[in-house]
């Protein structure tokens, strides 16, 4: 989806009518979802959620969804992450400590990724070493950003680890981060088992929020 799809040039801004039984904040968000373009794009295409477009955008930027690849998407649900990489062609298993309702194309399994047998599950699945690894965890939001920041990042030191068992020399590991980017030690690791590492905000991340991405890319091996 270029930046453009979902610019919302020429919508004419909804408002939310005050509610006795609503709050400030909720009527926020309201507003928030019925004016925001991407929510409506998720919506036209079937996807499960806006941050589809999130992939849709980095890899318009990097190319690393392609016919056939085998994809791993951890931390999968609600399934908008899976759903893209389905339709671009590619093998994609997904994992979840939650459930996720079945998505066309993808083999899911309910599993906690710090369970040491979940790897070669996972890699039994997808019948062979991954081209790609994704991740879009995010702890809850505390409101304290430092604090939302180490949440995070351990979730994709977890993911990094589930990576560095299944990729296949040459993939590529993308996963959620927040402004600020790789804690030290977890982009030290990223340079020593990546040829590129590139940190990237996409136009469907909302301007707000403080959220980036890891483009880790050209896996060599795991040095931890």
């Amino acid at each position: 989806m270029k930046q453009g799809d979902a610019s919302g040039r020429g919508r004419v801004p909804v408002k939310v009518k005050k509610d006795r039984g609503r709050t400030a904040s909720s009527r926020a968000w309201l507003k928030r979802q019925l004016n925001d373009p991407y929510v409506a794009a998720a919506r036209n295409k079937g996807y499960r959620s806006r941050a589809a477009f999130k992939l849709v955008e980095l890899n318009e930027k990097f190319r690393f969804l392609k016919k056939g690849a085998r994809v791993l998407d951890l931390g999968a649900a609600p399934g908008g992450w899976s759903q893209v990489a389905a339709n671009a062609g590619a093998t994609v298993v997904a994992a979840d400590v939650l459930e996720m309702e079945p998505v066309a194309g993808v083999t899911f399994f309910q599993a906690d990724l710090t369970d040491p047998d979940v790897p070669a599950l996972l890699k039994q699945a997808l019948d062979g070493p991954a081209d790609l690894v994704l991740t879009d965890m995010a702890a809850p939001t505390t409101g304290h950003r430092a604090t939302d920041h180490i949440r995070t990042i351990a979730l994709v030191e977890i993911a990094l680890e589930v990576a560095e068992d299944v990729l296949k020399p040459g993939g590529t590991f993308v996963g959620k981060v927040f402004q600020g980017g790789s804690s030290n030690e977890l982009l030290g690791r990223l340079k020593k088992a990546f040829r590129e590492v590139k940190h990237v905000k996409p136009p469907a991340s909302r301007q707000e929020s403080v959220e980036l991405y890891v483009v880790a890319t050209g896996f060599k091996k795991a040095e931890k």
